[in-house]
């Protein structure tokens, strides 16, 4: 996970983290992964669910956002950038 908190860190500083269910939402430029706590509710999960299926892109759950991401009570944030997203996917799935 500390791998996973050091590029999700490299996005925030670099403004390629979408931080929220509304502002991705909203969000109308490319994203290439949503990030979903698996202790959000149900209607956040229904709703990043259809984004991600909406813009064919991967919708990840891990525990403790927040706590990856260093932000206070963050449950879903999208990444805007493909090498990092791809680099998360693999440090996610094991590869």
């Amino acid at each position: 996970m500390k791998e996973i908190k050091g590029i999700i860190n490299i996005c925030h500083k670099a403004g390629y983290l979408i931080i929220g269910g509304e502002n991705i939402l909203k969000h109308s430029q490319k994203m290439f992964l949503v990030l979903v706590d698996s202790a959000s509710g149900k209607s956040l999960l229904r709703e990043m669910n259809y984004v991600a299926n909406s813009r064919k892109i991967p919708l990840l759950q891990v525990e403790k956002l927040d706590e990856i991401t260093s932000i206070a009570n963050c449950k879903a944030v999208a990444i805007k950038n493909k090498p990092l997203s791809d680099e998360i996917i693999k440090l996610i799935k094991g590869e």
